[in-house]
């Protein structure tokens, strides 16, 4: 017994004094209820180091849950909100007074947002060469469920941005074959579903939460609707040769605010991915405005009509005619000098 009691005091005394022998609590660290909290120790982080990074990746077989686009505002007391019916009896939401800042600009949201035309590409007559800002537009945000896909399942590119047979290219054209699908790029709402025989054939444009928006054109089927939110990897329509098409082909196009942009700017096509989470737009990608605005002469030769002149340069006659103030009638006198852009 007096052994087992002696056993018994030198663990007791053995647990003593490792339980003493623990470090004390820097400076008496309390948390809010007062108790002894262990003392916390802060790392400056190397800032060569990259800390988080967020991978690019194809969305299309990501698609988070469906999301509408509501603009945050500064002061919501300054805001009204009221529905009305636009010509075609579609019920719209038109937002006024609020301000934003923007290109150096004070505008109000309804001089963008509400502008909501169902028939003209671009309906919102702002120049692009007095852009003067660098603006930073969000691709995609993953954390708050903005997601992007590419528009076809391979991206060859058959012409590109820029000068083409007289007339300039506002898209680049990637490869497809007949029936192939063609899928929304970014998330967004379709604000134009309609033939066009002379130019896009069946084509959808979306407009985007970012204030993008991009065309797909020449389709055989467009399987979406005005006023239909789509999220980026969604079947849009299938690929084919409507309108002014010498083959099957996707006319892509991404514009902002109206004017056109280079979708090589965004798109890395080659590699089949985007470019970056953010593009930042600036005054040089709207450079080739000075060219493609240039005024166009033809200087009548012998033997020409309007109907060779409107195929050498694929304008319609129609536009011809408009541009020099004649008729399809007019005799043409060689030498005549007519504009044909």
């Amino acid at each position: 017994m007096r052994f087992l009691s002696s056993v018994f005091i030198f663990i007791v005394l053995l647990v003593s004094q490792q339980a003493y022998s623990q470090p004390v609590p820097k400076n008496n660290a309390k948390d809010i209820f007062g108790t002894d909290t262990d003392p916390v120790e802060y790392a400056t982080p190397d800032l060569d180091e990259m800390l988080w990074t967020d991978e690019i990746t194809d969305s299309s077989r990501y698609l988070s849950t469906e999301y509408i686009f509501i603009p945050e505002f500064e002061n919501e007391e300054s805001v009204v909100w009221f529905d009305e019916e636009d010509e075609e009896g579609q019920l719209i939401t038109v937002i006024t007074q609020e301000q934003i800042l923007y290109d150096s600009t004070w505008v109000t949201y309804a001089e963008y947002y509400a502008v909501w035309d169902t028939r003209n590409v671009n309906p919102y007559r702002i120049d692009a060469t007095e852009f003067r800002d660098t603006l930073a537009i969000v691709l995609y945000d993953s954390l708050n469920g903005f997601s992007w896909s590419m528009p076809l399942t391979e991206s060859q590119i058959t012409s590109g941005f820029g000068i083409r047979h007289y007339r300039w290219h506002y898209g680049t054209d990637l490869e497809l074959d007949t029936g192939d699908p063609i899928v929304a790029a970014f998330d967004g709402v379709v604000r134009i579903q309609q033939f066009d025989g002379g130019g896009y054939g069946n084509y959808v444009l979306i407009r985007h939460y970012n204030g993008l928006e991009t065309i797909y054109g020449h389709m055989s089927k467009a399987l979406v609707k005005v006023g239909q939110y789509v999220k980026a990897g969604e079947l849009i329509g299938l690929g084919g040769s409507t309108g002014r098409s010498s083959g099957p082909h996707l006319h892509f196009e991404v514009r902002y605010e109206g004017n056109p942009i280079d979708p090589t700017f965004l798109f890395d096509f080659q590699h089949h991915t985007l470019r970056g989470r953010v593009f930042n737009l600036m005054p040089e990608h709207y450079g080739y405005l000075k060219s493609a605005r240039k005024v166009y002469v033809h200087t009548v030769r012998s033997g020409e009509s309007l109907g060779s002149i409107s195929r050498k340069y694929r304008v319609p006659v129609a536009t011809i005619c408009k541009l020099n103030g004649i008729r399809s009638s007019t005799p043409l006198r060689v030498g005549r000098r007519l504009r044909i852009r």
